[in-house]
């Protein structure tokens, strides 16, 4: 891996395994001493986090889609300029749990929020970072929602199967964008066999063998 660090996403609805995949990625990076930082959003950063837990309470239901639109940009903002790009510049494999294509798939298409107006927000709030890989792990809806039956579920976990329905649309439609940065895997298979799809597009995009 060179001195620049490379930036990877991963992307779902709700229970479609990024969390597992991800703890298993930080295991084998571990495993080969390859220098990375994990986060998230929303939250990363110590303002970004405080964000976060306006955004994901679940009494919060009057918030509006432009405000929630708004407050995700900021944290990611904070977030980026904090957290991501330092890492990046020190040459670490960054591993974020959402990015911005989750505001282009909640608050755009499920939102009905314009996209073009997320387009510009994002390059401002992101100061023009985009992923090297993004990794889309796409299961149904419903199978998802079973996964995460157990938990509480926070303000955006319980908007209607519709509302997720369109979510999972839309990653499917960026994917289909963005056929160089994204690599889509099946959900639904057995976590090791995901797992290495994964390594093995880790791997080459680091040049790792």
């Amino acid at each position: 891996m060179d001195k620049t660090g490379r930036f990877i996403t991963f992307e779902g609805v709700e229970g479609s395994g990024k969390s597992t995949q991800i703890h298993m990625l930080i295991e084998a990076l571990q495993d080969r001493g390859i220098p990375f930082l994990h986060t998230r959003e929303p939250g990363g950063s110590p303002i970004s986090e405080k964000i976060r837990r306006l955004l994901l309470n679940a009494e919060h239901l009057e918030m509006t889609p432009e405000t929630e639109l708004l407050l995700y940009s900021a944290s990611r903002s904070q977030h980026t300029f904090q957290t991501i790009l330092p890492a990046l510049k020190a040459g670490k494999l960054v591993l974020c749990d959402r990015y911005y294509d989750s505001t282009f798939a909640y608050q755009g298409a499920a939102r009905n929020l314009d996209l073009n107006f997320i387009s510009e927000l994002t390059g401002f709030a992101t100061y023009g970072t985009v992923p090297d890989l993004t990794i889309l792990l796409d299961v149904p809806v419903s199978a998802g929602f079973k996964r995460i039956t157990n938990r509480k579920l926070d303000r955006l976990e319980q908007e209607s199967s519709a509302f997720h329905e369109k979510v999972r649309l839309e990653y499917l439609s960026i994917a289909n964008n963005n056929p160089l940065r994204y690599v889509v895997l099946n959900g639904l298979d057995q976590p090791s066999a995901i797992h290495e799809k994964i390594l093995s597009s880790v791997f080459e995009l680091i040049g790792e063998n």
